[in-house]
């Protein structure tokens, strides 16, 4: 599994400033970066982050080029969204991201075990 180790080490930075704790994980094709247990983040191969979002966030982000909704078994998958690396260039944009994925993480449903 082959992921981008610059955005990798871009996405740590960030999430070293907010103060939470991250357990990191080969999954999706890439490296995902966990908090309190579930997804928050991940670097999705080499040219895009997959990022899980709140509802309304999800919605507004579908209005931009350059994101798509996550599939699984051929049907979107809500709440998760790739993000191409194009506009995710400055770390200006990648920070808004990955705030919105880490707004969402409190209140973000736990994964089924």
């Amino acid at each position: 599994m082959a992921y981008n180790e610059i955005m990798a080490n871009r996405i740590r930075e960030i999430l070293a400033g907010a103060g939470v704790n991250v357990f990191e994980k080969r999954m999706f094709s890439g490296l995902s970066f966990l908090i309190e247990g579930k997804l928050c983040v991940s670097v999705a191969g080499m040219d895009s982050i997959l990022v899980r979002l709140s509802p309304e966030d999800f919605q507004n982000s579908l209005e931009q080029n350059g994101v798509n909704t996550m599939q699984r078994n051929g049907k979107p998958l809500k709440g998760y969204v790739y993000v191409d690396n194009n506009i995710s260039k400055n770390e200006k944009d990648l920070k808004r991201w990955v705030d919105m994925a880490l707004a969402y993480n409190p209140i973000a449903k736990p994964s089924k075990k």
